[in-house]
């Protein structure tokens, strides 16, 4: 599947799932996504979403890409209170990911004080995202919530 096809196909879902796209504001990322609820084991989330395609990327990229997410997410939540918790996916979009590259994503987690930021990778030669894992004890809900969020949103 080509990039854009992928991109499109988000998007889609994105609307059926509730995701309002919001101005990228000059963030550095084209197409953002937010949506606002209430998660059962998590409490009240502001949810972010964007796309980006990967192709070049290396791990470094992918750290930095979701660092710069994480900024985005910080800025453009409403409510700066506490009580809500923020989260922002980004999906890096890469046909036949190189293994070090899929291990970070599927690893590294911007966390900070109720924010987390996960890279989610999407094979677009297989046509399969890779999410992280939910550990088995503290944080669970949140992990789970990004494993089906990608499930809904990200699968094409």
């Amino acid at each position: 599947m080509e990039f854009d096809r992928y991109r499109d196909a988000v998007a889609a879902n994105r609307r059926e799932h509730g995701f309002d796209a919001v101005d990228g504001g000059g963030s550095g990322f084209d197409l953002l996504w937010r949506t606002r609820d209430h998660d059962p084991s998590v409490g009240d989330v502001s949810v972010f979403a964007t796309v980006v395609n990967g192709s070049g990327y290396d791990a470094d990229d992918l750290v930095d890409t979701a660092d710069r997410f994480r900024a985005v997410v910080a800025r453009r939540t409403d409510d700066h209170a506490d009580s809500v918790t923020r989260i922002g996916y980004v999906v890096v979009a890469v046909p036949d990911p190189d293994p070090d590259l899929l291990s970070t994503a599927t690893s590294y987690v911007v966390a900070d004080r109720r924010s987390n930021v996960f890279p989610i990778m999407y094979d677009l030669e297989e046509e399969a995202v890779h999410t992280h894992a939910v550990p088995r004890l503290k944080g669970r809900g949140i992990y789970r919530r990004q494993a089906t969020d990608a499930e809904q949103l990200f699968e094409a």
